[in-house]
């Protein structure tokens, strides 16, 4: 009989043990997006509908930026290419154009998707396919859960954390006599803002609280009702267009008041877009609101903005869209060069809780493994002779009902004429 062996377990072993040994040595596969030579990411935004006029001018501001950083040769060697999706600031829309983005597209990452709502409708598609979603144009608390949602990274400030800054500088500035009221969206973005009011102020602070709808024409029965309590100081949880239409309904009815915004409704060369330089001279002397990004005249990132907007964004007028869009596409860059050279999805969510990345507001941002929250405090803004600028202090807290303390640190400033090397 022919001599039968048995298998040799010892060779077999050792061929996948080199097997292992030669894909851990291996170049990880390129995530989706990622060329030799380009990065490409998109985005969601409202370039038509009710909140295009507020906001559709973002976007370009992003595109000049990634041009700024592309002419310098890019982010290790890749250019960052930019698709942008119009969504109406429709929910639906939304989760049509994402869809498009991620599966037709083959974006890198989603970048400052705007909108509470609009938004919300696909944080969960982009989690569950594991696409980096970042800088949400939304202060909604939806976008800090990273046990829940570890690929969504917010941008603005939270709206609580807002309200909460915007009533400690009410009441320092001497709102022993004040009535406190608000207005605010009928949405997370208003509920979030009211919470933080409340916080401050007390639960019983607020002597109205009146909401309204994206699709509403018409906000005389809010203001009225404001007027009919004695508000002296209103909160606004508004967006632009909504902030401008409030204002200017006071001003017809000749009801005189203290205006506090949200930064989403609170930039004045919008406002002023939306009134007519002449009316917004007249009713917005003093208005006050809360930011977190440089916006100051003297800034050096203003001076860097504006000198990249006159150069590849085509005329479009500098407003305080110009200086977030700058900055969401700064942050961005910066992100990508902290992924290392082979950048992928997971490098990228590396890189922003490292805490490496500082970004450009007021204070660095707070990214870390266990908060995707982005910066931790705001600045106050007052318009005076038409020119918006911070006052005072900037204040930190949290979300919740812990204190509103003051901030002396530093602020992060550009360097290597803002085009991130590492």
């Amino acid at each position: 009989m022919p001599l039968r062996t048995r298998p040799r377990p010892l060779a077999v072993v050792s061929a996948g043990a080199l097997a292992a040994t030669l894909a851990g040595c291996s170049t990880p596969e390129p995530s989706p997006g990622v060329t030799d030579d380009t990065v490409t990411v998109g985005t969601h935004t409202p370039l038509t509908g009710p909140a295009a006029a507020g906001y559709s001018s973002i976007s370009k501001a992003v595109s000049a930026y990634f041009d700024h950083v592309n002419a310098q040769g890019g982010i290790h060697g890749r250019t960052i290419e930019y698709v942008v999706k119009d969504d109406g600031y429709n929910p639906a829309t939304t989760q049509t154009v994402v869809r498009e983005l991620v599966q037709e597209d083959g974006v890198f990452a989603i970048l400052n998707g705007l909108g509470t709502p609009t938004h919300a409708s696909v944080l969960d598609y982009l989690n569950e396919n594991e696409v980096p979603d970042l800088f949400v144009a939304s202060g909604a608390l939806l976008w800090d859960d990273p046990e829940q949602h570890p690929w969504t990274f917010a941008f603005n400030v939270d709206y609580t954390t807002e309200a909460k800054a915007l009533a400690q500088y009410a009441l320092d500035e001497g709102g022993d006599d004040a009535v406190f009221c608000v207005l605010g969206q009928d949405d997370d973005y208003g509920e979030d803002f009211v919470a933080g009011l409340e916080a401050v102020l007390g639960a019983d602070a607020l002597a109205v609280s009146e909401t309204y709808a994206v699709s509403d024409q018409d906000v005389t029965a809010q203001v009225g009702a404001m007027q009919a309590a004695g508000c002296t100081h209103n909160f606004l949880a508004t967006v632009n267009g909504f902030t401008a239409r409030t204002v200017g309904t006071a001003a017809q009815m000749r009801y005189p008041a203290q205006w506090l915004a949200s930064s989403s409704g609170g930039d004045y060369p919008t406002l002023a877009g939306y009134l007519g330089e002449d009316v917004a001279a007249a009713v917005l002397e003093g208005f006050v609101s809360a930011n977190y990004l440089p916006f100051s005249p003297d800034s050096d990132w203003v001076a860097l903005f504006r000198e990249i907007n006159d150069e590849y964004n085509g005329g479009e007028p500098f407003t305080g869209n110009t200086v977030y869009g700058m900055s969401v596409a700064y942050t961005f860059a910066q992100a990508l060069a902290a992924a290392g050279e082979d950048p992928t999805r997971e490098s990228l969510v590396e890189a922003l809780e490292s805490g490496d990345v500082s970004g450009n507001g007021i204070m660095p941002l707070a990214f870390s493994a266990d908060s995707h929250r982005s910066f931790g405090g705001v600045g106050i803004t007052v318009v005076n002779d038409g020119v918006q600028d911070y006052v005072g202090t900037a204040f930190t807290t949290d979300a919740g009902d812990g204190p509103v303390e003051p901030y002396d640190g530093a602020a992060p400033a550009p360097e290597d004429e803002g085009v991130p090397t590492t």
